[in-house]
């Protein structure tokens, strides 16, 4: 039987999640936006976000607003609303210039960091 304090905890694990997603939310939200032919409102994001992420990056919608709203916030997206013929009116979002300019930067970031860390955990007995 393996001892307790070798088998991952599962708070710990959800913890990691957490916070790695935290980190990368917002690089996944320019990349969908940035691919989109035209402009998307929430459901349809988090949709695509399930899509492409093989449910990795898949979470709450709700949880995708406040980061949206950061973001157009930032200058990175701009949005409108339009009325809805089955409910309620959508806000639709669209990468801005300034956007597309921090994406790039930000996959730089990121392509960097996890070939550090690929390279790191390499040599790991992980």
């Amino acid at each position: 039987m393996t001892p307790p304090d070798v088998e991952p905890a599962e708070p710990l694990l959800r913890k990691f999640q957490k916070e790695l997603s935290a980190g990368t939310v917002s690089l996944a939200l320019l990349g969908v936006l940035a691919a989109a032919p035209e402009p998307m409102y929430g459901y349809q994001i988090a949709k695509r976000l399930e899509q492409v992420g093989d449910g990795v990056l898949a979470g709450k919608q709700s949880a995708l607003y406040p980061v949206l709203r950061n973001l157009e916030g930032s200058g990175l997206l701009d949005s409108f609303v339009e009325p809805s013929v089955s409910g309620p009116p959508r806000r639709y979002y669209r990468i801005t210039a300034v956007g597309r300019n921090t994406l790039r930067a930000w996959a730089d970031a990121w392509r960097a960091t996890r070939d550090s860390v690929d390279t790191v955990l390499e040599g790991s007995t992980a």
